[in-house]
């Protein structure tokens, strides 16, 4: 006997294949696939190993973040301080930040406050001179967001003017000690950074692997499916994530079941050199001292018109966080190629017409992270021109 069913009225929606991950190993790849651009070998190579032991010698003081998630108490698997540049001039400057403030809520602290923060060590100095270049380079290259900052017009000693994008006036620091400290899936907050934030992330020591996920619009969920791309991040290699990415990616440094040790080419510095059995992930073996930890660097430009006395507060009294809307995103017109507006595909190497824009940002409470979970629950969309924001790249 048959058993007949009758027909389905509506067909189940199919849905889009799923994508293996794949790793970028090259520069090209990187470009190709990503809103990001990878540099290997930025700095020269003895200060690279300098910076590596500064900041692995003061990693010891720097601390594990706890924050409420849910009904428990989390803490997060590495370590992490802040940095700010040349705070004397930051402090004198007209219209600057208040640092102290930015530093107590920043993102990875999650609303708990701090000390004040450290300045940049001369060897970190030394290198983000050399990185602010190689970020306003690819930035000149590239067309850029409405809702980027303008910029500003710098002279030199002798004079000239030069059209400066982005300039790293603070740094977050993290120490991966050993193949399972990581950190898990997410975007940076945007409170002093601002929409469409360049950040240069500096890898120093063992090598460990870069995770980028794409977090797919609602609305195109059954036409398409996100791809998680690995990007390995060597010694002395620089990661600059684009405008967008913090807009449309999440990532992350997973755990891993092993690693390689990582074998300093050149000697610490001479005030550390009695030392060196003492620092984070040392060891001594065959072939001579060698480290399982990762230092690394983001380089960040906290934008002047986010300072942080622009910032909302909530009714908890803290101030808010600022997020983009990753889930709602337009498609907008690509102009010409010489379009002068700046508003053009920000996408370099995508090879398509399709350009994603974020629809909005919101401000919201993030007391909760540490307070027994609890905030006041406020949202509100940010609007630049009522918040007095800019100048922007293009029109808003």
């Amino acid at each position: 006997m048959t058993l007949l069913r009758p027909p389905n009225s509506k067909e189940a929606p199919k849905k889009s294949a799923q994508l293996p991950p794949l790793t970028l190993g090259t520069p090209i790849l990187v470009e190709e696939h990503t809103p990001c651009t990878y540099h290997p070998s930025i700095l020269p190579p003895e200060l690279a190993c300098r910076l590596f032991y500064t900041m692995l010698s003061m990693s010891d003081g720097w601390q594990r973040n706890k924050w409420w998630l849910f009904d428990r108490v989390v803490e997060s698997p590495h370590r992490t301080s802040f940095f700010v540049r040349r705070p004397e001039q930051a402090s004198a400057e007209k219209g600057s930040l208040d640092m102290q403030e930015a530093a107590q809520y920043w993102y990875a602290y999650n609303g708990r406050t701090t000390g004040p923060p450290d300045p940049f060590p001369p060897a970190l100095e030394e290198a983000c001179q050399i990185i602010e270049r190689v970020v306003n380079a690819e930035m000149h290259k590239r067309q850029r967001y409405p809702l980027e900052w303008a910029g500003e017009v710098d002279h030199d000693e002798n004079g000239t003017a030069d059209h400066v994008l982005w300039r790293a006036n603070v740094a977050a620091s993290n120490c991966y000690e050993g193949a399972k400290e990581s950190v898990g899936p997410h975007s940076d907050q945007l409170t002093y950074l601002g929409p469409y934030p360049t950040i240069a992330s500096l890898s120093l020591g063992t090598s460990r692997m870069f995770r980028l996920r794409e977090v797919i619009p609602t609305g195109e969920k059954d036409e398409r499916s996100a791809r998680t791309f690995n990007v390995p991040l060597t010694h002395n290699s620089l990661m600059i994530m684009h405008s967008s990415t913090q807009e449309r990616y999440k990532h992350s440094i997973p755990p891993q079941s092993s690693l390689d040790l990582f074998y300093p080419p050149f000697p610490p510095p001479p005030e550390l050199r009695n030392d060196v059995d003492k620092l984070p992930g040392f060891r001594s073996s065959a072939r001579g001292d060698a480290s399982n930890a990762r230092i690394n660097v983001t380089f960040r430009f906290y934008r002047p018109d986010f300072r942080a006395q622009t910032t909302p507060r909530c009714k908890c009294g803290v101030p808010c966080i600022l997020r983009p809307d990753m889930k709602n995103r337009y498609t907008a017109p690509l102009p010409g190629k010489h379009d002068s507006s700046g508003t053009g595909d920000a996408e370099a190497g995508s090879g398509g017409a399709r350009r994603d824009m974020v629809a909005k940002y919101w401000w919201t409470c993030y007391a909760g992270a540490q307070n027994d979970g609890k905030g006041c629950g406020l949202w509100r969309v940010m609007d630049v021109k009522a918040e007095g924001r800019g100048p922007f790249v293009g029109p808003l």
